[in-house]
């Protein structure tokens, strides 16, 4: 029996190889693996594959739980033998262990290995020392035990990136709240997709945690007793029940809100069974611009009315932060409303994706200023998908009506000729930011390399200069924006292509946003491209 460690298992030269050649008939790895959606594929890839490959058996432990970060390890321990699955652990619960076992003959490996390759092979290999104990894993009493019989192989069990999203950031939620003493969450629900995909989520904890008092699970009892404040005995009967003690959602209206965001907010609300609480804060923003005006003796108007840019921007930035403020005054006081003394304050939650965070398309230290955010690193494209999953595996019809409306912040007024727009004021479309994410973090490209990839890829799509106008601007509002990131809300780690600066992007937050070499170089390609001149690398340097 041999061991090799966590990240070891994804290296060129991982030492199962050797290992395996020098007559090692059982690998295990202790690992430290965090969630990423779609990640688990590549995982128990890894480790088939070198059982398949190899031959033997590879034991499989991963942490499990919150790292009191921005990660959540999500378990999913496996045995494999000779390359086919002979058990699986879950990869989200709320356990905070869990032990599986399998049945291996021994005999199985040796005769998998008896190949001419892997003989001749074996002579190059490294020589492990051995350390021998007094035990014994087949004692000869095993052998002609009739009652034992070998595991069998099975299919691994993949989880949709959707029910990923459903999951783990419900179990992150679950192990943050109850390890802080906290008293619950908090959250701005605004009537679109994003606050709601966050509120799901707490719904989808809920479904949890009462999943688990239910099957007796001593801890989660102990917890929920502890965080909703409630006397020993006392056990959840529904998610509704609960969010009902520990969740909290609040509207917060101005003129520039719709009824149908108002509506849609109060009908999940009621449906999740979190207390509600509705309000217009119009006099709250008057009151600033009031101070804004006596003192300075101007009043800012919107851009629609015939204010300029930076009118229209400061107007909409007053609003977004005076909701953070009274985020953080109802988180407060809440529970003090309700009759909860002497209980700790309810956690804010931020509601910000990854491509307006990549972007910088919100407002610094508005209601993305958050103790925590779960969707914070998640796209708008899976959020969305992960909205039209839950509405049926949920049962909550309301949820198509957040698919259907369009995303918009709601700080402009609303006019018979003008409704604000998400993707009109970014200048791009939610699919187009994911894509720039990957490229830009995950495959490594500048501005220049990602336009020869976007070239491609979108060639039936987009015209060079349209493609070339598109990467321009990301770059751009990614470099000025990148100070956003300093102050970033701790997020759920769920795509490698997070902006969070404190953790997954390391690059400065003063950046020249023109990259002047770079958009020469753009400019040039597109120049020959007009004069049909053949392109290679030298000509465009």
């Amino acid at each position: 029996m041999g061991a090799e460690t966590c990240e070891e298992l994804f290296t060129p030269q991982a030492p199962h190889i050797s290992m395996a050649l020098d007559g090692i008939e059982i690998i295990s790895n202790s690992s430290g693996s965090h969630h990423e959606l779609r990640k688990l594929d590549t995982r128990m890839a890894m480790i088939i594959e070198a059982t398949r490959k190899c031959g033997g058996i590879y034991l499989y432990a991963n942490q499990k739980g919150c790292d009191g970060d921005r990660l959540y390890y999500d378990g999913c321990a496996l045995i494999a033998m000779n390359g086919k699955v002979v058990a699986q652990g879950s990869q989200f619960s709320l356990n905070d262990v869990e032990v599986i076992t399998a049945t291996i003959d021994l005999e199985e490996v040796r005769a998998y290995r008896a190949l001419i390759s892997h003989g001749l092979q074996s002579r190059l290999t490294p020589k492990y020392e051995r350390v021998h104990v007094p035990a014994e894993l087949s004692p000869d009493s095993m052998n002609f035990d009739m009652k034992i019989n070998p595991s069998v192989p099975q299919q691994l069990k993949y989880y949709k990136p959707e029910e990923e999203i459903a999951y783990g950031p419900a179990c992150w939620l679950w192990d943050y709240v109850r390890r802080s003493k906290g008293s619950g969450f908090f959250i701005p629900l605004s009537g679109g997709i994003d606050s709601c995909a966050t509120s799901v989520i707490v719904h989808s904890m809920c479904r949890l945690v009462v999943q688990a008092c239910k099957e007796g699970n001593q801890r989660v009892i102990e917890d929920v007793q502890a965080v909703a404040n409630m006397p020993q005995g006392w056990i959840p009967t529904s998610p509704q029940v609960l969010a009902g003690k520990i969740f909290h959602t609040c509207y917060m209206g101005t003129k520039n809100s719709s009824v149908d965001t108002r509506s849609r907010a109060k009908e999940l609300a009621e449906k999740i069974g979190s207390y509600h609480v509705d309000l217009n804060m119009d006099s709250l923003v008057s009151a600033t611009i009031s101070v804004f005006e006596v003192t300075t003796g101007r009043k800012p108007v919107f851009k629609i009315f015939g204010g300029s840019n930076i009118e229209n921007l400061a107007l909409q930035n007053i609003q977004a932060r005076l909701r953070m403020v009274l985020a953080y005054l109802f988180a407060q006081l809440l529970p003090w409303v309700r009759g909860r003394n002497n209980t700790g304050g309810l956690l804010v939650l931020g509601s910000a994706n990854v491509d307006e965070q990549l972007r910088g398309y919100l407002t610094k230290y508005d209601c993305s200023s958050a103790d925590i955010n779960p969707i914070g690193g998640i796209s708008k494209s899976d959020l969305i998908r992960f909205i039209m999953w839950a509405e049926k595996e949920f049962e909550l019809p309301i949820l198509k009506s957040f698919v259907d409306a369009t995303p918009t912040a709601e700080l402009e007024p609303i006019t018979a000729s003008h409704v604000q727009s998400d993707e009109a004021d970014m200048g791009f479309t939610y699919e187009e930011l994911s894509m720039f994410g990957r490229l830009r973090k995950v495959d490594k490209c500048g501005p220049y390399s990602m336009f020869i990839k976007l070239l491609h890829i979108w060639g039936d799509k987009k015209t060079p200069e349209e493609t070339a106008d598109k990467v321009k601007n990301f770059f751009w509002y990614y470099s000025v924006n990148r100070h956003k990131q300093t102050v970033s809300t701790p997020s759920y780690h769920a795509e490698q292509y997070s902006p969070d600066d404190n953790r997954f992007d390391l690059r400065p937050f003063l950046i020249d946003p023109k990259f002047s070499w770079a958009r020469q170089k753009i400019d040039d390609v597109l120049s020959k491209l007009r004069t049909d001149e053949t392109l290679s690398t030298m000509t465009v340097d």
